[in-house]
């Protein structure tokens, strides 16, 4: 839900990508050709060559002023020399940016791999590519620096995720890898928080094959009857609740108030077991853009008993669709299955209506109906609770903040009842 501390879409990829930004070929993809140099040891083919360190974009520091985003330097790496990159804390988005040149046979590999060596902080780096026309088209990929050995990692071109609204990668119809003409080192406006970071990176090269994990996560249980059943047995149990400003506790609307707070002091009440909430929810953001920042409430709940995914509003604001937006959906869902191993249950809420908007964004709930129903997952109808009333008597009756988008205290008791009925909590 857009609390207004971000500018639209439309504007933010215009006024936050292009300023500041060096357009010198700094990093390149190299066309087939095999490096033998501080890279590696052997002939590799080399997705990222290193010919000139990356000039850092600007920045605004929490004392408001203007610096480097940080400083790039040649280090040992795990193949001789790595790029070591260094940010300096920001109020906002945080780059090394670069020109890039795919080889021939890109949209022929099915990834790339790279090492990398972190700081021993539990933050992390992004990656993003970005298409050489179209600024809207990027693709994001988030990685954890915990880590002070070299570590490597291997991204199957589906893992990057779109930033916006855009195809997704690593299918036959999808954006192909060769359109990409920059790739950006850093973080962009929707990860909120940009400390003071540092990492390396060595060895970037493309993979003509990439094994799939093939396993299976869905649950045999439909549903939420593996976190039911740990809650009645008194067992220790962890929500996680990605979502935007409806869900984020430190939005305005939010404070007095939240619905997932309500929920685990309700779970408390009635069951007598420990829950604990993990709320990595940030306002003004979207669906597939909480997908990318997976990774990092992974490191604070590695195996969650519950996850709930509530979008849709930013998602509208993106022009993001049924089609597309169910897409996403069913990316996310296998995305945290994969990532949390399948112990998670998933619940889905449908997208919630403004008073403005009470009927406009109902694709976006019949969507999320669907991928509930084809993923197994539990499902919440928010949609339906709020259209019990008239869009005026819920306006009337508090469902809403004065803003008539974010909820009331009304809108986050009905909410809050809605996922206790779906765990088949008494209220």
């Amino acid at each position: 839900m857009n609390s207004h501390a971000f500018p639209s879409a439309s504007i933010r990829h215009k006024t936050n990508l292009r300023s500041g930004v060096s357009r010198t070929a700094i990093l390149i993809f190299l066309a087939g050709r095999l490096v033998t140099s501080s890279w590696g040891q052997t002939a590799t083919p080399v997705l990222l060559d290193l010919q000139t360190l990356p000039k850092p974009a600007e920045v605004t520091t929490p004392a408001k002023t203007k610096a480097p985003a940080g400083t790039a330097e040649l280090t040992n790496g795990k193949f001789g020399k790595a790029l070591q990159l260094t940010f300096i804390e920001s109020t906002g988005a945080q780059f090394f940016t670069a020109r890039i040149n795919p080889p021939d046979n890109v949209d022929q590999s099915e990834g790339f791999s790279f090492w990398v060596k972190g700081d021993g902080s539990k933050n992390c780096g992004g990656l993003e590519f970005i298409d050489g026309e179209d600024f809207k088209l990027r693709y994001g990929y988030c990685f954890p620096i915990q880590s002070t050995n070299w570590t490597k990692l291997t991204v199957a071109w589906s893992d990057l995720i779109p930033e916006l609204s855009g195809p997704l990668l690593g299918t036959k119809t999808g954006f192909p890898p060769s359109k990409f003409r920059n790739l950006w080192l850093g973080k962009w406006w929707y990860w909120r928080e940009h400390p003071a970071v540092s990492f390396s990176i060595d060895h970037i090269v493309l993979e003509s094959k990439i094994a799939p994990d093939k396993t299976d996560y869905t649950p045999k249980q439909p549903g939420l009857a593996r976190v039911l059943a740990k809650l009645k047995a008194r067992q220790p149990v962890t929500i996680v609740t990605m979502g935007d400003s409806l869900s984020d506790k430190r939005h305005w609307a939010n404070r007095p108030k939240l619905w997932s707070e309500e929920v685990v002091k309700k779970l408390k009440e009635n069951y007598g077991g420990e829950v604990t909430l993990v709320n990595p929810a940030i306002g003004g953001t979207t669906l597939s853009q909480n997908t990318i920042l997976i990774p990092r409430w992974l490191q604070d709940a590695p195996a969650p008993d519950l996850v709930t995914i509530w979008f849709g509003f930013n998602d509208w604001d993106d022009n993001i669709r049924g089609p597309l937006f169910k897409e996403y959906l069913r990316l996310s869902v296998n995305r945290v299955r994969r990532a949390t191993k399948g112990q998670a249950d998933i619940l889905l809420l449908t997208t919630c209506p403004s008073y403005e908007r009470w009927e406009t964004m109902q694709e976006l709930a019949v969507a999320v109906q669907e991928v509930a129903q084809e993923q197994k997952t539990g499902l919440v109808d928010i949609a339906a609770e709020f259209h019990k009333v008239s869009a005026e008597k819920a306006l009337q009756q508090n469902y809403f903040a004065r803003d008539k988008v974010h909820l009331g205290a009304q809108g986050h008791a009905v909410v809050r009842d809605a996922v206790l009925r779906a765990l088949t909590v008494k209220e």
